[in-house]
């Protein structure tokens, strides 16, 4: 395309630039970038923060509704986890290992552990007889999971992130250790480093993120300074403004 004279818009996803975007950065007419401080793997003339598109019709869920949805109680206290639609094995190894701590800690939880590990945690739950919990394989509707939700336990890939970011969600992100680069990683700390997120380590899950979600979901003015924080690195209408960017450089041509 560059040596046809056809211009070239890049999209960034993560907070560590991918090799293919790194490689095509001097051909880009315009790199497209979802993080701050994205001038160290791209020529900073060539950079807009445009965030990542996600999902639509995320925000405005309502929280009576969603409780009533999902068969808990609105004034209740509510853990979010969700690990993709595979499953997070680590995430849900823990979530299994601390089930008895979850149940001392007078919340709820809606847990999304993935199709492929949901016979497992489903058996888990069953055993317990929990109102105050709900174990799916898929959530079909997001957006009120996410009204519901106090904190949220994710991992940090790059359309969850842009979720949080958008909907102002406190939230612990336990990045995946098997993706390249560790992006996932670099993903969390641009959030960590702006006290908008809780980063807890993959191998230290087992031991620490059920204590660390109950600390912050008990700890009023924590929550509401990662919501403020957070809230601040949301971009609205993401897809909209990179297909502008698109049809602006086409006009150039």
């Amino acid at each position: 395309a560059a040596r046809m004279g056809i211009p070239i818009l890049l999209q960034e996803q993560n907070g560590f630039a991918g090799v293919t975007n790194k490689m095509l950065r001097n051909d880009a007419t315009t790199i497209c970038v979802a993080y701050d401080g994205m001038d160290r793997f791209f020529p900073k003339e060539k950079i807009i923060l445009t965030g990542n598109p996600v999902r639509q019709n995320l925000e405005g869920g309502n929280r009576t509704e969603a409780a009533s949805y999902f068969h808990l109680q609105p004034d209740k206290k509510t853990l979010l986890i969700i690990g993709g639609s595979l499953g997070a094995r680590t995430i849900n190894e823990s979530i299994i290992s601390s089930l008895s701590l979850l149940q001392q800690g007078d919340i709820q939880v809606i847990w999304q552990s993935g199709k492929t590990y949901y016979a497992k945690c489903k058996e888990a739950t069953d055993a317990l007889q929990a109102d105050w919990l709900v174990c799916t394989d898929f959530l079909s509707r997001m957006d009120l999971a996410y009204a519901l939700a106090d904190i949220v336990i994710s991992r940090a890939g790059a359309s969850s992130i842009s979720e949080l970011c958008l909907l102002g969600k406190p939230c612990i992100l336990v990045p995946s250790p098997n993706v390249a680069e560790d992006h996932q990683t670099h993903n969390a700390m641009a959030l960590v480093e702006k006290n908008a997120a809780v980063l807890v380590r993959d191998a230290d899950a087992q031991e620490s993120l059920i204590p660390t979600a109950l600390s912050l979901i008990n700890d009023k003015e924590r929550l509401q300074t990662l919501h403020t924080n957070i809230l601040t690195l949301g971009q609205h209408n993401s897809a909209e403004r990179i297909a502008n960017e698109v049809i602006r450089i086409a006009r150039n041509r």
